[in-house]
């Protein structure tokens, strides 16, 4: 069985990117969860969508997420 997946769109020097990921990391340890890193900024699509948005979560079915975030909400997406 594979695992589930959650992805963060980021940016390059992104502090807010950084606190998010800090957030994340530690719920997807431990769990049957894969954290996948896109970076927007090599994607002129993924750019004019969440440039000025970014950190955003995306779960697997098309939910997401804008910073800002805490964990108690993205667990909350995690468990439904």
């Amino acid at each position: 069985m594979s695992s589930r997946k959650i992805t963060i769109y980021t940016g390059p020097n992104c502090h807010l990117c950084e606190q998010a990921k800090a957030i994340l990391y530690p719920l997807v340890t431990g769990a049957d969860m894969q954290l996948v890193e896109v970076n927007i900024q090599t994607d002129a699509v993924l750019q004019a969508q969440y440039g000025i948005r970014i950190p955003v979560v995306a779960m697997e079915d098309g939910r997401e997420k804008d910073w800002p975030f805490t964990a108690a909400q993205i667990g909350r997406l995690l468990d439904v």
